[in-house]
């Protein structure tokens, strides 16, 4: 497979450069002016040539090739000052350029993270970018300027339940999302049981997410890649900056380590909701502990033109525990070492190894039943990506990637003599998940756009010879895009993916003790075909966004459980899965202000989301317990001076789909409910109003700072977390569980 795929690449640079021995290339990186961080996404266009151009991948780096002339090169990107330089071109030239951060223009701009206009020149679709500036304006719980809650107003995106960091996409499991920061998975993205996310703002400099549409070099997971890339630290100065808040506080230092040459950042944050449970008197509340932290760090060397290494990792842990009687621990912990080398003008190398570990324990003494249960997944990954950019019509990506997965199942372990609970140690299970992939971004005229790509992916087991089980897929991509004007474009895409590590849960959110599993023998591959349309228009000089999708995506083996399943104390876990197929299918409208005082969008999705599974009523297809018909958001943030900006979120969605008892019936004076068709009910609908204001302090000489309050849930509306049915002597009393009504917050920021 490797060869086939060296030999086609060999031959596509043996022709481009044929077709390319009359011109020359000017390539270079494009960074801050102020700090020297990389940009992303900039858009580089040759003024004498209206159709000619092109955008700096996420390391910075850029590619044109054009003919003999004298021309200006023109970057720009929203928030910033065009900068343009004219180019004698007589041979190859490097041109590094340095774009300095408009003000002014911020004043005004703060939704958009790309050039104007992206969504209609891009022929990817069901892609969102968000900017960490407009991700501190809007409201959050409890005052945490969390991305993925900010991903979840958008639409397609569904937040899994109340507060909580997972999320749904067009359909997906929370476990079908593929959530990379600096390339390592992230295999729980949550703090105090999903109430906050592992990403921590002030890290972040870009966030990415793909509901469909996706490139050929992100694999693995069914419904979305998000993509989040930390920050590289300032190589200019150094700063210090943080906050304090009511429930947790957060603190970050950046600088040179060699100015111009090398950098480093380091973020930390914690809760002290313990600190306040000690402070009561009750027994029973202050032995009690519930806290996260979590730590990511950063550095980076420019060794020369051609080189440059980065170092970044990420450690998070969570505890909670009911005294004695309950205790539970998890956490991540990431590391990427890059390296970025340059072999010519045109093509760019990037060489990644990657190590990601989640992990939890959880202790349990109740009575009899005492035991400690653990569990992890663990992967080290290589991967190699090259970028070729063999002319202004065409910018190729390809590599491989390797993974080699060690999963250690639960494992449980009495901790008392008279314990009735067995003792369990399932082996560790192991695979190798390599892949080949190849995409092309190719813009054969200024009216038509298109990326075409292939992965071809290989799972095998290593656990014996007996029982080892191999998958080989194919993986097609293609998006296509007809641009009928500046302002108007027509898009479709078709997207394979496959996964062969699934999570085991019977809740709407992921808890962090669901399990995970490998494909094996009779767990086989889960995979999708998504196909979707859109229509993208921008109005009044790109001021406003306005696009409709619509999408279709088919779900083959799909997971589910038995009647009656037991998935705590079940060791053969296995036999408790069904197996069939999904289908997710809906309509996305986004309108997006995004310039003027008053910015924002408003999102709304029509969906559904249905499985069909032998053995779950009678094989007939049934709402997946994810499935929400209505989703709906209204997000706005008013700029009122340069001291004062106010915000608010209103959200809107249907219930979701659950199971809830028919009947009772009585067995040894033990009440037992009886159950119908599963998921045949639905939740009451939900709705939330949040506010927000943030008030910027003078700016001192070197001290920058400001304040944000608000209010989460803002007119204090009971929407249901969970809903319970107790005895209560011979009648059943349906009880309904609410979490938030009123939550205040706020929240002093610095840097210096």
């Amino acid at each position: 497979m490797l060869q086939i795929l060296k030999y086609f690449l060999f031959a596509l640079l043996v022709v481009h450069s044929a077709l390319g021995q009359n011109k020359y290339t000017i390539s270079g990186t494009i960074k801050d002016a102020k700090t020297g961080e990389t940009m992303i996404g900039v858009t580089v266009r040759v003024k004498e040539l209206p159709n000619t151009g092109t955008t700096c991948n996420e390391y910075g780096f850029y590619s044109l090739t054009l003919p003999q002339g004298t021309y200006t090169i023109a970057a720009s990107l929203i928030g910033y000052d065009t900068k343009e330089t004219q180019v004698i071109l007589t041979s190859n030239q490097k041109l590094d350029l340095l774009i300095l951060e408009n003000t002014a223009l911020l004043a005004e701009v703060v939704v958009k993270a790309t050039s104007d206009n992206d969504k209609i020149t891009n022929p990817t679709m069901g892609v969102e970018k968000l900017s960490i500036k407009e991700i501190n304006n809007i409201p959050a719980l409890m005052g945490e300027r969390d991305p993925l809650k900010i991903m979840q107003l958008l639409p397609g995106i569904k937040s899994a339940g109340e507060g909580n960091s997972g999320f749904n996409v067009r359909g997906g499991n929370a476990d079908q999302n593929l959530i990379l920061l600096d390339e390592a998975p992230v295999y729980n993205a949550s703090h105090l049981l999903g109430f906050f996310s592992t990403f921590n703002a002030d890290a972040i400099k870009d966030l990415s997410i793909y509901k469909g549409g996706m490139p050929a070099q992100y694999g693995g997971r069914l419904s979305s890649v998000l993509d989040v890339k930390m920050n590289d630290g300032n190589n200019q100065d150094y700063y210090v900056g943080g906050g304090i808040g009511l429930i947790s506080s957060r603190l970050s230092v950046e600088g040179p380590l060699q100015k111009d040459k090398s950098s480093f950042l380091i973020t930390g944050r914690r809760t002290y909701a313990d600190a306040f449970l000690k402070l009561s008197s009750d027994p029973d509340i202050n032995q009690n502990t519930l806290y996260f932290y979590d730590l990511n760090a950063k550095m980076n060397y420019t060794f020369s033109d051609k080189n440059r290494l980065y170092l970044s990792g990420y450690f998070g842990r969570d505890k909670f525990g009911l005294g004695d009687l309950f205790g539970i621990d998890w956490g991540n912990a990431t590391g990427t070492l890059r390296w970025n080398h340059l072999f010519s003008e045109k093509l760019f190398s990037n060489t990644s190894l990657i190590y990601s570990n989640y992990d939890y324990s959880v202790s349990i003494a109740n009575g009899s039943n005492e035991f400690n249960l653990s569990s992890s997944i663990k992967d080290f990954n290589l991967k190699q990506e090259f970028s070729y950019f063999p002319n202004p019509k065409n910018a190729m990506r390809f590599g491989v990637n390797f993974i080699h997965h060690t999963l250690s199942p639960r494992n449980r372990i009495a901790n008392a003599p008279n314990s009735s609970v067995n003792n369990t140690s399932e082996p560790n299970r192991t695979a190798l998940e390599n892949a080949a992939f190849f995409s092309n971004k190719w813009q054969p005229s200024s009216q038509f756009s298109m990326e075409y790509g292939l992965r071809i992916t290989s799972f095998l087991t290593l656990d014996s010879a007996q029982s080892q089980t191999h998958y080989f897929n194919v993986e097609p991509r293609l998006s296509v895009a007809y641009i009928a004007s500046p302002s108007l474009s027509v898009k479709g895409s078709y997207t394979r993916n496959v996964q062969n590590l699934h999570l085991l849960t019977n809740s709407n959110a992921s808890s962090p003790t669901d399990r995970w599993l490998m494909s094996t023998a009779q767990i086989k591959p889960e995979i999708a075909d998504q196909v979707s349309f859109g229509i993208f228009k921008n109005l009044y000089n790109n001021a406003y966004e306005l696009s409709t999708e619509v999408y279709y995506k088919t779900m083959k083996n799909q997971i589910d459980y038995k009647d009656g399943a037991d998935l705590t104390y079940n060791d053969q876990i296995e036999s408790q899965l069904l197996f069939g197929q999904g289908r997710a299918y809906g309509i996305e409208f986004l309108i997006r202000k995004n310039s003027g005082k008053l910015t924002g969008w408003v999102g709304y999705a029509l969906s559904r989301t249905e499985k069909q599974i032998d053995g779950i009523n009678q094989g007939q297809w049934y709402a997946a317990k994810q499935d929400r018909t209505h989703d709906l958001s209204v997000v706005g943030v008013y700029r009122l001076s340069n001291k004062w900006t106010f915000s608010g979120t209103w959200v809107y969605n249907t219930g979701n789909a659950v199971t809830f008892p028919t009947g009772k019936y009585r067995i040894d004076d033990a009440v037992v409910f009886q159950y119908s068709e599963r998921n045949g009910y639905r939740m009451p609908d939900y709705h939330r109003l949040d506010l927000g204001a943030t008030l910027k302090f003078n700016k001192r000489k070197h001290f920058d700072s400001d304040l944000s309050f608000g209010i989460y849930n803002a007119y204090g509306r009971a929407n249901p977390w969970a809903i319970n049915f107790e005895e209560n002597g011979d009648a059943t009393e349906v009880q309904r569980v609410s979490l938030f009504k009123y939550v205040p917050y706020i929240t002093y920021n610095f840097k210096f």
